[in-house]
């Protein structure tokens, strides 16, 4: 089974290779592509962060490339009852049926919060906090803060088997 991603980020790449892994029996080949989102650097609302993710997925259909999968990912914040909130909407895409799943939200700390309303991406701004490199290619916002209990992988492998149940189900989603 070939899935293209709109993303060449590993951590969504393992993310896709593992959600497809628990709900296919089948041996998986993910490749990433690097395809631009149509949104803001850093979505701020969960309907721009929706826009974002579809947009990748019309992007990998438009690029020519074929598979049997095509998922993007897109990681948002939104501020919600006075906190902001970081979370994710992932989509795929057989080419002619789409499904969305969303990951679990969760409350960033105010210093990351600041640097974010500062005009700072999410990752940018973890960095600065924990003093890290890089870690949205790595364990995220969310492996930084539940101290690795979840991390970026793992929220994104949940939310895109939600998001594949429509793909399991073919029979209840006609």
């Amino acid at each position: 089974m070939k899935i293209l991603i709109a993303s060449q980020n590993p951590v969504k790449v393992n993310a896709v290779k593992e959600a497809f892994k628990i709900c296919f029996s089948e041996p998986v080949h993910v490749c990433g592509l690097a395809i631009n989102s149509g949104v803001s650097d850093q979505p701020s609302s969960d309907e721009e962060t929706l826009v974002g993710a579809k947009n990748r997925v019309c992007g990998l259909l438009q690029s020519g490339e074929s598979a049997d999968y095509f998922v993007g990912i897109e990681g948002g914040i939104e501020l919600v009852d006075g906190s902001l909130q970081a979370f994710a909407w992932l989509v795929v895409s057989d080419g002619e049926r789409q499904s969305l799943g969303r990951t679990g939200s969760f409350e960033l700390p105010p210093e990351v919060a600041r640097l974010i309303a500062e005009g700072m991406e999410l990752g940018d701004a973890d960095d600065q906090v924990f003093k890290k490199q890089n870690s949205k290619q790595q364990n995220g916002a969310e492996g930084l803060l539940t101290h690795d209990r979840v991390t970026r992988q793992t929220l994104y492998q949940h939310g895109l088997v939600l998001a594949l149940i429509p793909f399991m189900n073919k029979e209840l989603y006609r």
